[in-house]
């Protein structure tokens, strides 16, 4: 996607959605041909000419000050998220820091691997990449989710599972609030990372498969999946509303680890604690680890 029309399409979405009373300036006379914001006037909100911003819009002021941008957001009340994407759409590639990934195959730490199992039987925890891509989940996230371990490499991956697999539609009550924060994370990402072969793959795909996707896709709303409510149906236990946290590693940037939650004492918290101790390792047979891949909904012949 061509980076200039990104930018125009993000600056007219962010000022479509902001009325002149939320942005403090008077309507003016006349009827207005678009919703939201003028032109002229998030120009006059960010102490620009009305010709500056809309070359900006248009793509075409290939050199910006970090001030001007930083005027145009605040006049536009984006948010944290949306500062970070406009920055990353404007700034050219010579100056803007490249994000290289390595060669090799990215891999989550030992002492992460173990972390993680250690949280297994309390909570359901895996850790992604910024494409989403997961490099190591717990017994219990598996049963809770899918059994990524069981799929191939290149489809361990819990955006491509949420937007691609039927399962996820059934799994996740709420599947359109999840699918539509999957689809805004990606969009963030692709304006960070806009060289990602993996990353721009999978956003392709989803645009040609997934029907939701053009619109979520088009409203270039932008955020990060780090917290919020997620509505299951298990196939085993029933129904959890589990809260989703995701932390970040210091030492590597690139990783988070998402944990989820249940409310002490409610039917959710039962149900994830049958969940932990049916899918167990120990488990009798027919009731255990085994039975993993079933469980996701994404049993496979090896």
């Amino acid at each position: 996607m061509e980076q200039n029309a990104e930018l125009g399409d993000f600056l007219r979405t962010r000022r479509a959605r902001l009325s002149p009373a939320e942005a403090g300036v008077a309507p003016g006379g006349g009827a207005r041909r678009v919703p939201g914001l003028r032109r002229e006037e998030v120009a006059y909100l960010a102490g620009v000419s009305t010709d500056y911003y809309t070359r900006l819009e248009q793509g075409r002021h290939p050199n910006v000050s970090e001030t001007v941008l930083t005027a145009v957001a605040r006049a536009l009340r984006l948010d944290d998220d949306e500062r970070e994407y406009l920055f990353d759409l404007v700034r050219p590639s010579t100056t803007r820091p490249r994000r290289r990934h390595p060669a090799r195959v990215q891999r989550a730490r030992p002492e992460v691997h173990r972390m993680v199992d250690i949280l297994n039987g309390v909570t359901p925890a895996f850790v992604a990449n910024h494409r989403q891509d997961v490099l190591a989940a717990n017994q219990l996230a598996r049963a809770l989710i899918t059994d990524f371990d069981a799929l191939p490499y290149r489809e361990r991956n819990f955006a491509r599972y949420v937007l691609l697999d039927p399962v996820a539609r059934e799994r996740y009550t709420n599947w359109d609030e999840v699918a539509e924060i999957v689809v805004a994370d990606l969009r963030l990402q692709a304006g960070r990372h806009p060289d990602d072969t993996r990353l721009n793959e999978l956003i392709g795909e989803a645009y040609v498969k997934v029907p939701e996707f053009n619109t979520w896709w088009d409203s270039h709303r932008v955020a990060q999946c780090v917290h919020g409510t997620q509505r299951f149906h298990h196939p085993v236990v029933g129904a959890l509303t589990l809260h989703h946290e995701l932390l970040a590693f210091p030492a590597d940037p690139d990783q988070t680890l998402c944990l989820y939650t249940a409310e002490p004492g409610s039917s959710s918290a039962q149900a994830l604690a049958l969940l932990a101790s049916w899918s167990a390792p120990d488990a009798t047979p027919g009731h255990g680890a085994s039975h993993t891949s079933r469980l996701g909904g994404t049993e496979r012949e090896e």
